[in-house]
C-alpha cells in the first residue's frame, strides 16, 4: 500500500485553463478476443485475462514504470486511496476479482475485468483533450502488439456497454464552476449539456447530478453515446463545448465582481476565517473551503498560491490519504483528540491552515496585500 499512497502527484503539474478546468481524462474501453465480457466470465477465465493484460504491460516500452496488482490483495485503506487517486472506481472497492495497472506518475491507469476487460485511461491537469488522447492512443497501440482486441472494421471495438461501442473512447473534463453556481446559472447549463448528449456529475458525490448536491462547485462532464462519431469528432465536440463553458464561467465571474462585491467578499472572508479558526474539518467542509479559496484566487482577492496548489490541497485532504499519514507517521495530537475520525478531521484542519499561511488578502481600495 505504501507505494500506492505515494504515487507522483500529476495534478501538481501546470496545465491550460486551470482557472476553470481541473483536469482532462481520456478512457479507452477494450476487450480481448475469444473471452466473454467480465460479467459472465468464470473466475479462472478472469484470472487468465488479468495475467494476459499484466504481461502485456510488462513488455511495452517503459514497462518497468507500471505496477500491476489484484484488487483482492490490497487492504481496504489502500483500495480507498486508489479510489481517491482515480486509479480505481468506487464500485471496485468491494469487487475483489478485478485488477489494475498504474504508471509510476499516477497519470496512466488501466482497470481489468471491471465492465470490460480493459479500461485504459490517461489524465492531465487543465484542458488538453487532444494531448491526453494522443498519449493514451499511443499506449493502446503498444498494447496491441501483445493483445488481440475484439472488434471489426464495420462496428469498431466491441464493448460491454453499447454506449461505448465503436471507438471505446470516453472523454471527461473536471470543472470548477463557482461563479455559475453562485449566479444560479449552472442548472440551465447542465440541462443544455445533457440535451447535447453529455453526462454531468457532481465530482464529490456518489450519484448522478440529478440525485446529489455538488460539493464546492466541482463538476465533471463526460461524452455519452458515441456511435457513429469518430475519435476526431468526439474530441472536437468536447473542445467546442468546454471552450464555451470556460468563456461563460469567466464572464459570469466578472459580472459578479461588478454586481455583488460585498457578497463575494463575505463568502471569501468567511472561508478564510473558518480555515484560520477551525480545529476540526470534515471532508465535505474541506472540499467546500478549498473551492472557496480557489474562487478567491481566481477573483484576484487572494494571492500566494498557484492554481495547482489548490489541486494538491484538494487531494491532500482526502480521508484515506490522511488515514494513511496518521497510520504511518509519528504524529502527536491534543489529549482529547482520540478517535480516528477526530484525528483525521484535526489533521485536515492543520493542512488547510498551513496552506492559508501562504495566502495574502488583496485590498481593493489601495491594492496592498495583508497577511491572513
Amino acid at each position: 500500500m505504501t507505494e500506492f499512497a505515494s504515487l507522483h502527484t500529476w495534478y501538481a503539474q501546470d496545465g491550460e485553463d486551470t482557472d476553470v478546468v481541473t483536469s482532462t481524462r481520456v478512457r479507452l474501453a477494450r476487450n480481448l478476443r475469444d473471452f466473454q465480457f467480465p460479467r459472465t466470465l468464470k473466475p479462472e477465465d478472469k484470472n487468465r485475462v488479468e495475467s494476459i493484460v499484466f504481461d502485456a504491460f510488462s513488455h511495452i516500452p517503459d514497462g518497468t514504470k507500471y505496477q500491476s496488482f489484484h484488487t483482492g490483495n490490497i487492504e481496504p485503506l489502500g483500495r480507498q486511496i486508489l479510489v481517491e487517486r482515480g486509479v480505481l472506481t468506487n464500485d471496485m472497492m468491494n469487487k475483489l476479482d478485478t485488477g489494475a495497472v498504474v504508471r509510476d506518475d499516477g497519470r496512466v491507469t488501466c482497470t481489468v475485468n471491471r465492465k470490460d476487460h480493459l479500461h485504459l485511461a490517461d489524465v492531465m491537469t487543465g484542458f488538453c483533450p487532444q494531448k491526453v488522447y494522443d498519449e493514451c492512443a499511443d499506449i493502446d497501440r503498444q498494447l496491441q502488439d501483445y493483445l488481440l482486441f475484439s472488434g471489426d472494421l464495420d462496428t469498431g471495438y466491441h464493448t460491454a456497454n453499447l454506449r461505448d461501442a465503436g471507438t471505446g473512447l470516453k472523454i471527461s473534463v473536471q470543472l470548477h464552476l463557482p461563479s455559475l453556481t453562485q449566479a444560479g446559472l449552472h442548472e440551465k447549463l447542465f440541462r443544455s449539456l445533457i440535451d447535447q448528449g453529455f453526462d454531468v456529475y457532481a465530482c464529490y458525490a456518489t450519484s448522478p447530478l440529478g440525485n446529489a448536491k455538488a460539493l464546492g462547485s466541482w463538476y465533471r462532464i463526460s461524452t455519452g453515446s458515441q456511435w457513429p462519431l469518430s475519435e476526431t469528432d468526439l474530441i472536437a465536440q468536447v473542445v467546442q463545448t468546454t471552450r464555451n463553458i470556460i468563456e461563460i464561467e469567466r464572464k459570469t465571474r466578472k459580472d459578479l465582481e461588478d454586481s455583488m462585491p460585498t457578497t463575494i467578499r463575505d463568502i471569501v472572508n468567511r472561508a478564510l476565517a473558518t480555515v484560520k479558526a477551525c480545529r476540526y474539518v470534515n471532508l465535505h467542509e474541506g472540499i467546500e473551503l478549498v473551492s472557496s479559496l480557489k474562487w478567491a484566487h481566481d477573483l484576484g482577492l487572494v494571492s500566494g498560491l498557484k492554481q495547482t496548489d489548490f489541486f494538491v490541497l484538494l487531494n491532500r485532504i482526502q480521508t484515506a490519504q490522511l488515514g494513511f499519514v496518521i497510520r504511518t507517521g509519528n504524529l502527536e495530537f491534543e489529549e482529547d483528540v482520540v478517535t480516528e475520525e477526530q484525528q483525521i478531521d484535526r489533521l485536515r484542519s492543520l493542512i488547510l491552515q498551513e496552506a492559508a499561511t501562504s495566502l495574502k488578502l488583496t485590498e481593493d481600495l489601495d491594492g496592498r496585500e495583508e497577511s491572513i
